[in-house]
């Protein structure tokens, strides 16, 4: 075991990622501001939907949000540079880990990964080469890092993509319906539009994606495949950038690969200055049984979180109960239309509630579909009737359609949901059963 962990490698491909991870978080930072997402997301609307019990993480007033992002960009540029590196990562975990809870209108799997890897640098020996905390103290400068570093990171990705391959493992992704959603959307885009719509690229996109996710790790682990893992890896990750839009996600995929070249290659082609570390020393801390049980209770999650799904009753596309935290990518397409209702517990008169000018466009498709928001878009209509001096029940009447399929009531009418308590670890019955037809595909080509 000692050998196994605490044998020391060298740590070229751990410090090209900090540089590589540091400008890419802080791209997130100051990009965030530059694209309207700051803007549009947390400073236009009156209020976020949070990741329940979270509700005290409300954004800045004003435009004090910018101010946010902007800090967290120069913490993300002293990552990369590796000046004052453990508490830049730190401050940026901390900072990112509060803009996830505090808003999942936005909600993107790449966000989570994002706080994970955050949270996980922290820790990680990253500044020992090639930084200025390095040049400014040469008692931390090593040209070596601990194999455990390497395995956290390694298996983190793999746990991320074998969910993501696993995922999508249902008849409306292997039949090819779901690619078929999300190409239409395409149509319009210059040059590829047409092509994606043509039926061998959609069966592409689809089973390409299951063996992607699924071979990756291994192709990208065994030599003698590494190399053609690493171009489709690039092509992969790049054709999702132009297709999908989806941000830093792609190019800090392309850049897992350094954690599985070799170091020579890497040295050879980035840090020519740099020793190569081939001691092989075994260096058993202190603290090892501290860090084999931290590790070890974190990675139970990890593999246990995106399986929590099966715990709840009903197909998780329909409730989305354990849909999140989960490797769930782009798994469904999801539309529907909601009314919510306020009944005067006094007089017992019945009104529509106008929620569109309470939200913004995103909120609004949100509270259309996701049970979970429309719960707290519920307590919020019950609290702001509250404070008019009414007390009032909130029913909603849902309707779905997911994949393409028929319209069907998500939500049960009759039940308040203002009264009714939210439940982390238990299926909801305000949410009605599934229709036997909900995924029934009324899909027509032209």
């Amino acid at each position: 075991m000692d050998k196994f962990l605490f044998k020391h490698i060298d740590n070229t491909g751990l410090v090209l990622w900090r540089v590589v991870f540091g400008a890419l978080i802080a791209i997130e930072g100051f990009g965030a501001i530059a694209t309207g997402w700051v803007k549009r997301t947390l400073i236009e609307p009156d209020f976020t939907f949070n990741f329940i019990g979270f509700e005290f993480l409300q954004p800045l007033p004003g435009n004090w949000m910018y101010i946010y992002f902007a800090l967290m960009g120069v913490f993300g540029l002293c990552v990369m540079l590796g000046y004052k590196y453990k508490w830049s990562m730190f401050f940026y975990a901390l900072m990112w880990s509060c803009v996830y809870l505090m808003q999942k209108t936005s909600y993107n799997n790449h966000y989570y990964l994002m706080m994970l890897l955050c949270w996980l640098m922290v820790f990680l020996p990253a500044n020992k080469w090639f930084s200025l905390d390095a040049k400014l103290n040469t008692k931390i400068k090593s040209p070596s890092m601990p194999r455990w570093v390497l395995l956290v990171i390694i298996l983190q990705i793999w746990i991320v993509y074998t969910y993501a391959s696993v995922a999508k493992w249902y008849p409306d992704w292997l039949d090819g319906t779901v690619a078929e959603l999300f190409m239409r959307g395409k149509k319009d885009y210059w040059l590829i539009g047409p092509i994606l719509q043509i039926d061998w690229i959609q069966a592409c996109i689809t089973y390409v994606g299951i063996l992607f996710d699924l071979l990756i790790v291994p192709l990208l682990l065994w030599k003698r495949t590494r190399l053609v893992a690493f171009c489709i890896s690039v092509f992969f990750h790049l054709f999702n950038s132009v297709v999908f839009q989806i941000g830093i996600f792609p190019y800090m995929s392309i850049a897992f690969a350094l954690f599985f070249f070799s170091s020579e290659t890497l040295q050879r082609r980035f840090l020519p200055k740099k020793q190569l570390y081939t001691a092989g020393e075994i260096k058993v801390p202190n603290y090892k049984p501290a860090l084999i049980g931290v590790f070890s209770v974190y990675f139970v999650i990890q593999i246990l979180l995106p399986l929590r799904h099966w715990t709840f009753k009903d197909d998780v596309l329909w409730t989305e109960e354990g849909h999140r935290l989960s490797w769930r990518m782009m798994l469904r397409s999801k539309s529907g239309n909601a009314t919510y209702y306020v009944v005067d517990k006094a007089t017992d008169s019945r009104r529509r509630y106008p929620i569109d000018s309470l939200l913004s466009r995103k909120q609004r498709r949100a509270v259309r579909t996701k049970p979970d928001m429309i719960w707290q878009l519920c307590q919020r209509i019950k609290e702001a009737e509250n404070k008019n001096g009414r007390d009032v029940a909130v029913y909603v009447d849902a309707r779905v359609k997911i994949n393409g399929g028929g319209s069907n009531q998500l939500i049960d009418p009759k039940v308040d949901l203002a009264s009714e308590p939210w439940k982390h670890f238990e299926h909801h019955p305000w949410i009605l059963p599934q229709p036997e037809s909900y995924k029934k595909k009324k899909i027509k080509k032209k």
